[in-house]
């Protein structure tokens, strides 16, 4: 009787070990562990807000007042940004792209400046019209999408202005760099106030804006040749964006989105015509008129 009750329990508990064995593979299978995360500690490079503003936009934010409306605005404004491939800052040497184009240096230069997507153009002149010679990232510049309102306010302007060989330093202590004119006419009908807005090199920005010493060589390069051989000044006009409808209608609500509709007119006219206009002030705006070329 003990005997085969002996072996009616070894019997009962192999069955309980295979059950048990059984829901834990059930288990396994259904809730598999998470793998432990090993922390790693990492040097982190510390960068300022100047640097990180061109690479990674970062708006500023007063959450106290911020609604949901204008949080949601302006997550389409980010999303709605043009996405501009790395191919488009390739390093093509001068000469070939001169090559391509085709034009030599001293021919007339024209530059584009976007602040958003932080790139200046550099377009040259050949053949009756201006062609894209180049597109440069830029390496640092301060400040938001809006114009530069006040000394002092580490805002890197936007507007129409240009450059006369009178701007040029090439004794700067940013390596090389040449004075855009601010404030211009516009700037002062509306009071604003400011100097030394500068493009240069040494890739830090105070209201500039600032290129490494090996573009700012080209760039500077291109400008002064062209000025030597007689053109009169170097048109800049700086956008906070490329002055597209999608992006227009993107930032409708924004509160710069009238001095940005005045600036698309002559945005409009560069891209049909592929000649800068002549740039006048009256009434406190931007009129775009006949080119002078």
């Amino acid at each position: 009787m003990n005997e085969k009750m002996t072996r009616a329990w070894l019997i009962l508990g192999d069955i309980l070990v295979t059950l048990l064995l059984l829901i834990s593979f059930i288990l396994f299978y259904l809730y598999p562990p998470v793998p432990a995360v090993k922390q790693v500690q990492k040097a982190v490079p510390q960068y300022n807000r100047t640097q990180l503003s061109p690479l990674l936009k970062i708006p500023e934010l007063n959450t106290t007042t911020m609604t949901v409306e204008a949080f949601l605005r302006m997550a389409q404004e980010a999303n709605n940004a043009e996405f501009i491939p790395i191919e488009t800052y390739k390093n093509v040497p001068l000469e070939e792209a001169l090559s391509l184009v085709p034009a030599k240096m001293g021919n007339p230069v024209f530059i584009r400046i976007f602040k958003q997507e932080a790139v200046l153009e550099m377009w040259i002149k050949a053949e009756g019209e201006y062609r894209l010679l180049k597109t440069y990232k830029i390496c640092a510049y301060s400040g938001t999408l809006g114009p530069k309102r006040k000394e002092g306010d580490r805002q890197a302007p936007e507007g129409f202005y240009s450059v006369s060989r009178s701007s040029l330093n090439p004794h700067s202590k940013f390596h090389l760099s040449f004075n855009l004119g601010y404030p211009n006419a516009y700037d002062r009908a509306h009071k604003r106030t400011g100097s030394y807005l500068m493009v240069h090199g040494n890739c830090v920005s105070v209201g500039c804006y600032a290129m490494t010493d090996e573009k700012i060589e080209e760039i500077y390069k291109l400008v002064e040749k062209a000025l030597k051989q007689g053109q009169k000044k170097v048109q800049v006009h700086i956008y906070p964006f490329r002055m597209t409808q999608e992006n227009m209608a993107a930032y409708s609500h924004n509160r710069w989105y009238d001095f940005w509709a005045n600036l698309k007119e002559g945005y409009d006219y560069f891209e049909a015509e592929h000649l800068p206009p002549h740039i006048g002030v009256k009434k406190k705006r931007y009129v775009i008129q006949e080119t002078d070329e």
